[in-house]
């Protein structure tokens, strides 16, 4: 069941790993491991196309995963290691973290259920590689259903090709619009724009809720 963030009894059974970075065929990613005792499964979050892991959606994501009991690794493109800000083409996003996928697996998270998630450009790499990665499911934070002013240009078909199950939560007035609900893709619509800064706590009661929802 998920618990409420910050409860007493919540606060000994985690623990914050360490940063190292993953070697993969566009240079090395960075991952931040937060991990907690007698794991449930994981979640690996990526970052948008502009921003870092600092996030503070990312943030509310981390703090709900660990309280329902996974590890969160909040994995940094090559893009962003190496010090630059333009984001890298979708195929060698897409490469990288796949790589580091494989990497986790072999390591800290072997063995355990893997979720795949992240912000707006992340969810949609975590959406792209859900297949081939063997995901348990997706969690997209203000996935960019289309660019601002051209709904024409949607990129359904990136959440409609994952076969797991999917979590959207989105801003009411975000102008990347929102995907639609659908078979296998609850969609939690939330006061605020792209950032999803206006409520936090909804964010990380949703991923907890649905993240609890997805584990026996």
């Amino acid at each position: 069941m998920f618990r409420a963030p910050g409860s007493a009894d919540s606060r000994e059974w985690w623990r914050v790993g360490e940063s190292r970075e993953i070697g993969t065929p566009h240079g090395p990613a960075r991952v931040h491991l937060h991990l907690v005792e007698h794991a449930r499964g994981a979640l690996v979050l990526g970052h948008g196309a502009g921003g870092g892991v600092e996030a503070p959606d990312l943030k509310a994501a981390t703090r709900a995963a660990r309280e329902a009991g996974l590890h969160v690794v909040l994995s940094e493109q090559p893009y962003r290691v190496a010090g630059r800000r333009a984001p890298a083409p979708a195929g060698q996003l897409d490469t990288a973290w796949l790589a580091v996928v494989a990497a986790l697996r072999e390591a800290e998270l072997a063995g355990l259920p893997l979720f795949f998630g992240g912000r707006s450009s992340g969810a949609r790499v975590a959406c792209r590689c859900a297949g081939e990665g063997e995901a348990a499911g997706v969690v997209c934070l203000a996935f960019p259903e289309h660019p601002p002013g051209r709904p024409e240009k949607h990129r359904r078909a990136e959440i409609d090709g994952v076969a797991v199950p999917v979590l959207v939560i989105q801003g009411d007035r975000d102008p990347f619009g929102c995907p639609p609900p659908a078979p296998g893709c609850e969609v939690v619509v939330l006061p605020g724009d792209h950032s999803l800064k206006k409520d936090l706590p909804a964010v990380e009661r949703s991923v907890g809720e649905w993240l609890a929802r997805q584990l026996p």
